[in-house]
């Protein structure tokens, strides 16, 4: 069977507390966001005892972390912040298997300079193809000398953000520790929305053995073409619902085929953790319940 979980970023608490919400709420899995409250998890700060603390508590809950969120711009157009960006990213790389998954994820990042998530001209030239293929080889290496694995999570606006462009990453960076964090709202256009079936099952068709863990959001045409946030005590990561012509809200708020979606995705990984994202606390139940309805509608 598929598990549901959750960012537990959604969860503004303590680890303990935190953990606790999931529970009651009865998920089966979580992406672990380090950004519990009292506890210092900046980076410098990050040590293997921070680290084995928060997943042996989650193992005590019997709530596995299933992946890592490392959510930066790679390509940030200032220089030392790119840097710190991938050191920080390489930090917990290092740290993954001590936080209880090999999988750390990102996106790739753009070039424009106030946001990780407005298209930029120079996203789409060769000099940015190249830029972010000799980082993604970089981090796919550090990753393997201490047993992780970094997922590259497309979205649409940044760098690698179509099916062909995934395939293209794939094929030059051939390497046992890169894979793909599937989400399909990610590749959404004012080109493609009218055709959610088709590109999903192109999506599947081409990558679908590079997946190893899923997210459950949604998508449709937005009317405000504006970047759009949501008024939460979360990171930037969390509080993000679209830019430009695609809006991305929860799970059964848009136009995703749920039952296609689900069918592809377990047929190819019937027991993969499916972590749902992009919504409020007191939101989490019916999005939940809409999962779980769509699962045992589909068996899987």
């Amino acid at each position: 069977m598929i598990s549901v979980g959750i960012f537990n970023g959604y969860f503004p608490y303590t680890l303990e507390e935190s953990v606790k919400r999931m529970k009651a709420l009865g998920f089966t899995s979580v992406q672990l966001d380090l950004s519990f409250k009292g506890m210092d998890l900046s980076f410098d700060a990050l040590n293997t005892e921070k680290c084995h603390f928060i997943r042996d508590t989650f193992r005590d809950a019997n709530l596995p972390i299933v992946a890592i969120s490392g959510y930066t711009n790679l390509v940030h157009p200032n220089l030392s912040t790119r840097a710190e960006n991938i050191k920080n990213l390489k930090t917990l790389l290092k740290f993954a298997r001590d936080l209880g998954s090999p999988y750390v994820i990102s996106e790739t990042g753009t070039f424009d300079e106030e946001s990780d998530w407005v298209y930029h001209e120079k996203n789409g030239t060769e000099e940015a193809y190249e830029t972010i293929c000799s980082t993604v080889t970089d981090l796919v290496k550090f990753g393997y000398d201490h047993g992780s694995v970094f997922l590259v999570e497309n979205y649409v606006n940044n760098i690698i953000g179509t099916v062909n462009q995934l395939l293209r990453l794939f094929s030059d960076v051939s390497h046992p520790s890169l894979g793909l964090l599937m989400d399909p709202t990610n590749y959404f256009s004012d080109a493609n929305i009218e055709d959610v079936d088709g590109e999903l099952n192109r999506i599947f068709n081409a990558l679908g053995d590079r997946i190893k863990v899923a997210h459950a959001k949604d998508c449709k045409r937005a009317e405000d073409t504006s970047e759009k946030h949501a008024d939460i005590d979360a990171d930037e990561a969390h509080t993000f619902r679209g830019a430009g012509s695609v809006e991305l809200p929860a799970p059964g708020l848009g136009i995703l085929n749920y039952d296609l979606y689900l069918k592809r995705l377990s047929a190819i990984h019937p027991n993969i953790p499916l972590i749902i994202e992009h919504l409020d606390e007191s939101d989490i139940p019916r999005a939940k319940k809409f999962i779980d309805d769509k699962l045992k509608k589909g068996g899987y």
